[in-house]
């Protein structure tokens, strides 16, 4: 009786007891144990921003006792979603042996998601993370800048960086584990012609690659634009993310469940702690939110309906903090396997496990 209770509709939020961290906690913990092993429901599949999150790993609330090594790791993790997407390659570029070892760790039809390193979608990096050898080609007016920005680096550089992320995507491509090449436009970056451009720029250089789009200025979410944009995203064949993060902002996008390319839906999840969204403050405390059973379900409606428009659909939660992103992931799943539980007919047959460009 108790199993069946903790797994029963959530109740609207005016009916819930105050919202305090420790409540959430406790209702995203008790719908998560009734998720599906591993996180995945006909053409949906959940996962999280990374596996390796020094919150997660140092919370104890993921992780069993003695799973210590990357690999360990790695492999638990994977046999609790079916997808990862990997945040670490935003801030420096994996190199293919490492790539080869994450293939060889999980299952055949286990999918990587990796986002695009940071010069490579307009954001600033630091010069200690470029590679190495591209370092000491730099002249040292540019290794003694803080950050380096787009226009900072030569042309034969951004040549470069673009081949290392051929280079680190080709293990994944070759064992048909990459789902897309996440490309996360910085806040500033505007709907603009010229920052269309940029974005067509990319999916030259990456032909062949699948590739996933995130807007983060309001300008490209306006009512007369969005579908616009899906559009245009469509006719370069390119994925839309869809999202889930505070409203009202200038970098917020509205949460519009549009599909751009029918191989692929992605739903990223950033929490919805608005205080911290515009805010200078650290990444933790940005995405420090615990998504409530009673915000997630409405999401379980949409990305049902995502399903049945897409081949496959991805739902990434990025609140990696603790294991906020590991209950949200887990607890959207349960919702979606209580549906169907609750209606048969709206099962999906499981797509494809990674997406491939042709």
């Amino acid at each position: 009786m108790r199993e069946a209770a903790l797994c029963d509709p959530p109740r609207s939020p005016s009916e819930e007891t105050p919202h305090t961290l420790e409540d959430r906690l406790a209702r995203a913990t008790a719908l998560a144990a009734c998720a599906p092993v591993p996180a995945r429901q006909g053409r949906v599949l959940a996962g999280t921003a990374g596996w390796t999150d020094p919150t997660l790993v140092k919370s104890q609330r993921f992780y069993p006792k003695g799973t210590s090594s990357p690999e360990q790791r790695l492999r638990f993790y994977a046999s609790q979603f079916p997808v990862v997407e990997v945040n670490s390659s935003y801030y420096a570029l994996p190199g293919p042996p490492m790539v080869e070892q994450w293939v060889r760790r999980t299952a055949p039809d286990f999918v990587f998601n990796m986002k695009a390193f940071a010069p490579l979608t307009h954001h600033p990096v630091e010069p200690a993370r470029l590679p190495a050898d591209l370092q000491r080609a730099l002249p040292g007016a540019l290794l003694d800048k803080q950050r380096l920005y787009p226009g900072d680096l030569p042309a034969e550089a951004s040549d470069v960086l673009w081949e290392r992320l051929r280079q680190a995507i080709s293990p994944l491509q070759e064992a048909r584990k990459l789902g897309y090449v996440l490309f996360q436009f910085p806040p500033w970056f505007t709907a603009t012609r010229g920052n269309v451009k940029i974005i067509e720029d990319c999916r030259a250089r990456l032909d062949g690659v699948p590739l996933a789009v995130e807007l983060r200025h309001a300008s490209w979410g306006e009512p007369d634009r969005i579908e616009r944009v899906v559009d245009f995203l469509r006719d370069i064949g390119a994925f839309y993310v869809i999202v889930d993060e505070p409203q009202g902002k200038p970098n917020s996008m509205p949460p519009t469940p549009l599909v751009a390319d029918p191989r692929l839906s992605v739903v990223r999840f950033h929490g919805r702690r608005a205080e911290t969204w515009s805010a200078s403050v650290s990444v933790s405390e940005k995405f420090r939110y615990v998504y409530d059973p009673a915000e997630l379900d409405p999401w379980a409606e949409t990305v049902e309906r995502l399903a049945g428009e897409a081949e496959q659909v991805h739902a990434i939660f990025n609140n990696c903090v603790s294991n906020y992103a590991v209950l949200g992931a887990k607890g959207l799943m349960a919702l979606l396997a209580r549906r169907r539980a609750a209606d048969p007919e709206s099962e999906s047959p499981p797509g494809p496990a990674a997406v491939a460009v042709h």
